[in-house]
């Protein structure tokens, strides 16, 4: 899980195309290392002690980052993670078609909210952590109709941006949206430059 460094390049714990494309969309040169965390287990037992789910996402995104950053040392490490926030309830991300549906059929016709932490570590401790939250509200929509809507969606896209591709095909699941649209697709950008640019 080491890598050499390209200067002012930070790594990024997360396999998430998305998150690697808002990156390098504002112009943040990142590698890749996955922290291969396995979430679940982690969201149960915060579950069963109680935790919000704002609190289990800013936890999973420092656990990624920190196990990243032990293995390189004087190197910025960005762990991230988003949670769909159902009345107090963590949505998990669908592991296959079956439960995208029933997803949605729970968001169907509610106000949710969806919550992105992104913590930043140096050797192993972190330095700095945000959490962003947008509020959706989903349009009323038929089985059949959210089963058409599914058909249309690729794999790909379906489980990287948790059932919703809100820049696509997605916003047409929701009427009303308030939030920043890149915290919807996974990375509050805007904080994550403003640290960076005043980062020595």
């Amino acid at each position: 899980m080491k890598y050499t460094q390209i200067k002012n390049e930070i790594i990024l714990a997360s396999k998430s195309k998305v998150r690697r494309e808002i990156l390098e969309k504002n112009n943040i040169k990142c590698v890749v290392l996955n922290s291969n965390i396995d979430e679940d287990p982690i969201k149960e037992s915060l579950t069963k002690e109680g935790a919000s789910p704002e609190v289990i996402s800013k936890n999973l995104a420092e656990i990624k980052a920190t196990k990243v950053s032990r293995a390189n040392e004087n190197r910025l490490v960005l762990g991230a993670d988003s949670v769909i926030d159902l009345d107090n309830t963590v949505i998990s991300k669908p592991t296959n078609r079956t439960e995208a549906l029933k997803i949605l059929m729970k968001l169907n016709g509610k106000k949710h909210h969806l919550i992105s932490s992104v913590s930043i570590c140096k050797n192993g401790s972190m330095i700095w952590n945000h959490t962003d939250k947008a509020e959706l509200t989903m349009k009323n929509f038929t089985e059949n109709e959210l089963r058409e809507y599914l058909k249309n969606i690729t794999d790909e896209k379906l489980y990287a941006y948790n059932v919703y591709q809100i820049e696509g095909e997605g916003r047409n699941l929701f009427a009303n949206i308030e939030g920043d649209e890149n915290t919807i697709m996974g990375l509050p950008i805007k904080k994550i430059k403003e640290y960076l640019k005043n980062y020595e």
